[in-house]
């Protein structure tokens, strides 16, 4: 093998942030000193190379100096470590209104992975691909999202099978109810696309198309174009993540572990955006 330069585009703070996380996390396990391949910091940063870049584990670990089997141990550790800085959903709810934003948006997404073989039955009696999506023609994992207006996400979801519709994954998971809590008692409702219909009062949702043909109201068609104004930003949200964290667009990790890896990147993206925000 031949070892080359290269240069990583996060700020060095949040190596020493990632690196602080670890260091916690060893002191909770016991972990005695000197007794690792890798110090925290490098750890860290092997960490947010694979995040960044998609290094292959095998030649990332190399580099560092360790064998493939640590390599990916390490990377599984950093992401149950930044996946447990997670925020609660209502009390991310709370800052958003805190904020002063007036509404979130509610987006979902299929994150592309490599197929798993687990079968369900579906509605209709028959057995099919868990997480096999139809609408999407691909295996992935459906991951949910409240995004603010400005196009940050506040909070994501678990992983769901991606043969589920988006208003059963946001159901299942208890996130249309924790809106239309918000909307009721923090006058904080939530924007979302056609799929989410009839989730809650909290939940605005644009006017489908009669099934007759006939043409929409000019009242309902007005609000259609003022919700697709005001949630265009949700898009940008999930784009904020998979642009910046190149290891979302696919992922060869176990789909039961996409959420985790996006509620990671979810929050290294808050630190950058506080960072280069000066803390704010």
């Amino acid at each position: 093998m031949i070892g080359y330069l290269a240069m990583l585009d996060v700020p060095r703070e949040l190596v020493r942030h990632l690196a602080r996380l670890l260091t916690d996390h060893r002191r909770l396990l016991g972990t005695r000193r000197r007794t690792r391949a890798l110090t925290c910091y490098y750890q860290a940063l092997m960490i947010l190379i694979w995040f960044r870049k998609v290094e292959d584990t095998a030649l990332l670990g190399a580099g560092f100096g360790v064998c493939r089997a640590t390599a990916y141990r390490y990377i599984a550790e950093g992401i149950t470590v930044l996946a447990a800085q997670r925020p609660d959903l209502h009390d991310a709810l709370r800052c958003a209104a805190d904020d002063g934003w007036a509404f979130v948006i509610l987006d979902g997404k299929l994150f592309d992975s490599d197929r798993l073989a687990e079968t369900t039955t579906s509605i209709k009696g028959k057995t099919i691909d868990a997480w096999y999506s139809g609408k999407h023609r691909d295996f992935g994992a459906n991951i949910q999202a409240i995004i603010n207006p400005d196009g940050l996400p506040i909070w994501t979801a678990e992983a769901m099978p991606d043969h589920l519709h988006d208003l059963s994954c946001a159901r299942e998971l208890g996130i249309t109810a924790a809106l239309n809590w918000a909307a009721a008692e923090l006058d904080l409702p939530a924007l979302a696309d056609a799929d989410y219909e009839g989730a809650g009062h909290g939940i605005k949702t644009p006017t489908r198309q009669p099934a007759d043909g006939k043409p929409l109201a000019v009242a309902n068609h007005t609000v259609n174009r003022l919700l697709r104004g005001l949630r265009w930003q949700g898009e940008q949200g999930f784009a904020m993540l998979t642009g910046r964290w190149k290891t979302h667009r696919h992922s060869t990790i176990s789909l039961t572990r996409i959420g985790d890896v996006v509620a990671a990147a979810l929050h290294l993206t808050h630190f950058e955006y506080r960072y280069l925000s000066g803390g704010r």
